[in-house]
């Protein structure tokens, strides 16, 4: 069993549909945050909301190379119990059919972008803490139309595993969480190509309480099967 209240969680990704939802759970169960975005006036406006949950606010676009070490900052020398990793891009169309830029977009948002924020903020995390790194269910069922956003997914959930490998004699708990198709907006938001018909897609409410959930109850993996 984990304990929120009064920890301190860095939330990226907090302006998301699934992060702000992340957000509000953590902060009604007594958790101190850090709230990161790439819209500084959404992050203002959710902050405004959580009023003295919010510790601090950082905007910052993950599809910069810097944006890490400005997140990071954010934070330095500030004990952290828990990271949560909801920050994301999708692209569709053909896999011989996406663009340079749309690949660096896609590996910097998904995946480079966390990678490098773990180095810097991995140190910072005490023992007994959680990282939550939000990954998608095409990480387990690469997608037709889909290729490049599904290995920059895959590709998290691997990281994580490895994560899990080297931070556990840190008393550091991964969990990869994999849902399937939510209702964030994403997809009416690609950064390339058009979203093919997609079935209702689940929550995000009811997403964001299975993984709070999987946080106070000390689970370190949410496959999509975990959100039936």
């Amino acid at each position: 069993m984990t304990e929120l209240s009064g920890s301190h969680f860095l939330v990226v990704g907090a302006t998301g549909v699934l992060g702000a939802e992340l957000s509000r759970r953590l902060a009604a169960l007594g958790a101190r945050l850090t709230l990161s975005g790439k819209s500084a006036a959404k992050l203002q406006a959710l902050a405004d909301e959580l009023g003295n949950a919010v510790e601090g606010t950082v905007a910052a676009d993950l599809g910069k190379a810097g944006s890490p070490t400005e997140i990071a900052a954010a934070v330095y020398g500030k004990e952290l119990n828990g990271l949560v990793f909801a920050a994301g891009v999708v692209a569709f169309g053909p896999a011989v059919a996406v663009e340079d830029d749309t690949l660096d977009e896609l590996m910097l948002v998904n995946l480079l972008g966390y990678m490098r924020l773990m180095r810097e903020v991995g140190p910072q995390l005490v023992r007994d803490s959680v990282v939550v790194q939000v990954s998608a269910v095409v990480a387990e069922s690469p997608t037709a139309g889909m290729a490049a956003y599904s290995v920059t997914k895959a590709g998290l959930s691997a990281y994580g595993k490895a994560l899990t490998l080297e931070l556990r004699r840190q008393g550091v708990r991964v969990i990869d969480v994999r849902p399937p198709h939510t209702e964030t907006g994403l997809a009416a938001r690609p950064i390339a190509g058009d979203a093919p018909r997609l079935p209702q897609g689940k929550d995000p409410g009811a997403v964001a309480d299975r993984i709070v959930q999987a946080i106070v109850d000390g689970e370190k993996d949410l496959p999509s099967s975990s959100f039936n």
